[in-house]
């Protein structure tokens, strides 16, 4: 009887429980914002008339907020503002985008300039930096919880579709409002999104979402740096991360490139580049889906090493994209743009849903947002560090908005970057390995 009754009460408390609206939402939110960072390459491009390395230079320098994840982490672990730790830092973090898009929305109706700009840039990944941060800590005390959900990765997974959702309908309706009104709409609408988001949040108290209690949460800012500090030196955490933002900073990448070749040189227009985009948040929005259906079993080394691969794959094929290999066998450039491309952005970002699920594994009670700030702060920093080296590549074959004839080179040298990774594979924490090692030392 008293366990028919515990259950109905877990039941009762599961349905009470905003956690899901609160991450669904938030996360959804994340996943909008291609919708208007889509607006602001075409903004940059058609009204600042920026170039190709300019471009990709904005784009990765407004990145740099993300770098500073572990700084947020450690006090979003620490500091407690009337009992919560989570809540507040996503509230802010959601004030701080509405603020910024919408100061961006109402400025570039007059003669903007590129500094202020990058500037309210800056400030939103400022905000979506906290708000990640807050939401990732979430995700990972969540994972310590002995529920079914918890435990076997579907809320990781859940989140992740959650964000595919709202890239798929970011970029969709992006291409759309920018064809059908202008590329400032994006700016006003996502302002709005996030002073929506804003509002939610506050009406949550942390207390219902049942997160588990910190052990140390008296201990202050230096207290956690201690931990994290003590948590990096753990061979399987440190290795792990290092792999990973390794796999992703080697690699060159030519996306302001790619993004004026298929713009200015072969004219594809907002609404199918849009669209390209979609295709690969679907297929985002497929793999979390996939991931919990039939691969988080799966050796997280193996199947990061299978998406490495995949990745090179698909960045020979845009190579012979570029040389025109698949237009003279009768596939049409908005063919390729629409099914491959946004793809292509997409798989780069695959690997990190089986390693966050694979970090939460390994991250003692207490230092989650530490940690997985960290993560993704290194991953970020991987990501900028690959944006600068795609605009060195690029400046080194010789590409520039009116002359790509030395695209091709730099995608080959690209794809051989992507393979680099491939030998440092044994870096990524495999359990099972390691049980096996155990026994053959027994």
């Amino acid at each position: 009887m008293s366990s028919s009754s515990d259950t109905h009460a877990g039941e009762s408390r599961h349905r009470r429980n905003p956690i899901r609206w609160l991450l669904g939402f938030g996360f959804f939110v994340q996943g909008f914002r291609g919708f208007p960072w889509l607006g602001a390459n075409f903004f940059l491009t058609e009204q600042l008339r920026v170039n190709p390395s300019v471009l990709q230079l904005l784009q990765n320098s407004a990145n740099l907020p993300m770098v500073a994840k572990p700084i947020y982490g450690v006090v979003s672990d620490s500091v407690y503002f009337f009992g919560q730790h989570r809540i507040p830092y996503i509230a802010v973090g959601a004030l701080l985008q509405a603020i910024s898009w919408l100061a961006i929305a109402f400025l570039s109706r007059s003669n903007v300039s590129i500094l202020a700009l990058s500037i309210y840039l800056l400030l939103s990944n400022l905000g979506a930096s906290l708000v990640e941060v807050a939401n990732d800590a979430i995700v990972a005390e969540s994972g310590k919880q002995k529920t079914s959900e918890t435990q076997s990765g579907e809320l990781p997974s859940f989140v992740w579709m959650v964000s595919s959702l709202g890239g798929i309908l970011g970029n969709l309706l992006g291409g759309i409002a920018i064809k059908t009104f202008s590329a400032q709409s994006t700016f006003l609408v996502f302002g709005i999104l996030a002073l929506l988001q804003f509002l939610v949040t506050i009406n949550i108290r942390e207390k219902s979402l049942n997160l588990p209690e910190n052990p140390s949460p008296a201990g202050g800012i230096r207290k956690h740096l201690s931990d994290l500090s003590h948590v990096l030196r753990k061979p399987e955490i440190s290795y792990s991360i290092a792999w990973i933002a390794v796999s992703t900073a080697v690699v060159p990448v030519l996306t302001g490139t790619m993004f004026f070749y298929q713009t200015k040189f072969l004219k594809i227009d907002a609404s199918l580049l849009g669209i390209s985009k979609v295709f690969g948040q679907i297929a985002m929005l497929l793999w979390g889906f996939a991931y919990n259906r039939w691969l988080k079993s799966m050796r997280p080394r193996k199947l990061m090493t299978a998406i490495q691969v995949t990745i090179a794959f698909f960045v020979i094929s845009d190579l012979l994209f570029v040389k025109g290999v698949y237009r003279d066998l009768g596939v049409s450039d908005s063919v390729y743009v629409l099914f491959f491309s946004g793809f292509l952005e997409t798989l780069f970002y695959f690997k990190i849903l089986p390693f966050t699920v694979l970090m939460a594994r390994l991250c003692p009670p207490g230092c989650e947002g530490s940690l997985m700030a960290f993560v993704m702060s290194a991953i970020a920093l991987a990501f900028i560090v690959s944006g600068y080296l795609g605009i060195v590549l690029a400046s080194f074959v010789g590409v520039t908005e009116d002359d790509f004839s030395g695209f091709t080179r730099g995608l080959a040298i690209e794809a051989f970057c992507v393979g680099i990774p491939l030998i440092l594979t044994s870096w990524i924490y495999d359990e099972a390995e390691t049980k096996e090692k155990s026994k053959k030392i027994e």
